[in-house]
């Protein structure tokens, strides 16, 4: 195992996944990102590094932003990527890495329904988890991880009825 293998580069993009609530206004907003603190709640042990790109949320990303996302895979020297990121448009920017053609690299996208600030009711910490594991284990390309599955980048959806990713129908399949 050479260096490149041995770290995985966390990029943060913003995404309900780190949204704060304002108890005044009712309203959801962006402060800091979670991820250390949820790395050192669950006690992990793996080399990371946390780069925070942007805070937004998905429905405000535009192919700029998702450009700044690749720029950044291409130049980290790790091959194990993961990306925070909203779930709205999460296979949006799926779609846009692979055909970045971004060699060599394992790159897994993850976020959250729930914000990680609302305690134990998100799923953005069993995401994280998950998608740790993965990024560490599936071949080079570009994946989604929610809900404790694994997607290829051309063959998932977010259900907008039940909020959980799923493989697409055959007949969908890119």
């Amino acid at each position: 195992m050479n260096d490149r293998q041995l770290m995985i580069q966390i990029f943060v993009t913003g995404g309900t996944f780190d949204k704060e609530y304002d108890y005044l206004s009712g309203g959801l907003f962006f402060k800091d990102t979670h991820i250390p603190k949820m790395l050192e709640r669950g006690r992990c042990t793996l080399d990371v590094d946390i780069k925070t790109l942007m805070m937004i949320d998905s429905l405000d990303m535009t192919d700029a932003d998702r450009a700044i996302i690749a720029h950044n895979c291409r130049l980290t020297k790790t091959n194990q990527i993961l990306i925070t990121h909203g779930t709205d448009t999460m296979v949006h920017t799926a779609r846009y890495l692979a055909e970045q053609k971004i060699e060599g690299k394992t790159i897994v996208l993850t976020g959250a329904l729930i914000p990680y600030a609302f305690g134990t009711s998100s799923d953005g910490f069993f995401n994280l988890g998950s998608a740790l594991a993965f990024v560490q284990t599936l071949p080079p390309g570009v994946y989604v991880a929610m809900n404790g599955r694994y997607f290829h980048w051309n063959n998932v959806r977010k259900n907008p009825r039940t909020g959980y990713f799923e493989e697409l129908p055959v007949e969908e399949s890119v």
